[in-house]
């Protein structure tokens, strides 16, 4: 009986789907962004081996000199990624992942020109 339960865990475990994310961060010029802190939160999906419980995790890494940064693997489903670096604007956006390995391309905006009602 334990061994049946093993097998079982074990069946569980691989087929648990997951991605490995890789997210490109760069300028509007096309030129790398470097210590950019990249946020991605888990929003939506269900974990086959949680039995249908849901899964909530969050990863922040920074990007290196060629502006990428790479993501553990995660679970497949919806993800937020939101990207800060210093002067530019705060980048962010849901995707849906499905595949083994998904690259995600972010082009960061300079900052607007700030408004007042004094002048």
């Amino acid at each position: 009986m334990i061994a049946s339960l093993v097998a079982l865990t074990a069946g569980l475990c691989a087929a648990l789907d997951t991605t490995m994310l890789t997210v490109q961060v760069k300028t509007l010029g096309d030129h790398p962004v470097d210590n950019a802190s990249v946020v991605v939160k888990f929003v939506k999906g269900r974990a086959k081996m949680k039995l249908g419980k849901k899964i909530l995790k969050s990863w922040e890494v920074r990007t290196n000199q060629d502006g990428i940064a790479r993501i553990p693997s995660i679970p497949q489903g919806s993800i937020l990624v939101q990207v800060i670096a210093k002067g530019y604007q705060t980048f962010g956006q849901t995707f849906d992942i499905d595949e083994e390995k998904k690259i995600i391309d972010v082009k960061l905006n300079p900052p607007q020109a700030q408004y007042s009602s004094h002048q």
